[in-house]
């Protein structure tokens, strides 16, 4: 790991609430999902031209494996970089973001993405709902053009020190899916000390 890598991992720990491990869910409820989803595409998909519905269709592909938060955590996704969080101006939530601190490198790619994020369900158990492209201002200055990906442009998160985008590929987004909060995730579920309340 570079020191940009764990200079930028430490900026965000220091934001960041301590959460507990929370339960995978069974891969029996993943599979109900994706069947229930019609294989995870979106209507939406479509009206962002071909080649963005291809790199969705993509994206979902290679996270799907992840609703099982202990494969996704097995695979790389096992630094909690956020506790539970949601938007103090009542815009939604986003839930734990969980990184990837090897695809932490200043790049963007469709199938390398750096976050995955998960809601806490009423049953224990983390559910896959998005997941976050993430530059570090160290790799690519807050003056420079923003970063691109999906035919959209990063967004500035300057309390993290970074560049994000969010792509709701696994739970609807009635603000759009690359809205940075979805007003149907909440932390009800998550405990006390592992929620953040927290501007974006």
């Amino acid at each position: 790991m570079t020191t940009r890598i764990t200079s930028a991992l430490a900026a965000l720990a220091l934001l960041t609430a301590c959460g507990t491990e929370h339960p995978a869910p069974t891969a029996s409820a993943s599979v109900a999902r994706l069947e229930a989803n019609a294989n995870g595409a979106s209507a939406s998909d479509a009206s962002f031209g071909p080649a963005v519905a291809k790199d969705l269709a993509t994206l979902r592909r290679v996270t799907a494996p992840y609703h099982d938060f202990a494969t996704g955590k097995d695979a790389g996704w096992d630094t909690q970089i956020t506790g539970c969080m949601t938007d103090p101006g009542g815009a939604g939530g986003m839930g734990f973001h969980y990184g990837n601190t090897d695809f932490i490198d200043g790049t963007a790619q469709v199938d390398r993405p750096q976050l995955l994020l998960y809601e806490p369900e009423s049953n224990g158990k983390l559910r896959l709902v998005a997941v976050e492209y993430i530059i570090p201002y160290t790799f690519h200055a807050r003056s420079d053009t923003p970063p691109e990906l999906f035919g959209q442009q990063f967004k500035q998160v300057d309390a993290f020190q970074l560049w994000g985008l969010h792509a709701w590929v696994w739970k609807e987004n009635p603000s759009g899916i690359f809205a940075d909060w979805n007003p149907n995730v909440n932390c009800d579920n998550a405990p006390a000390e592992s929620r953040m309340v927290m501007a974006h």
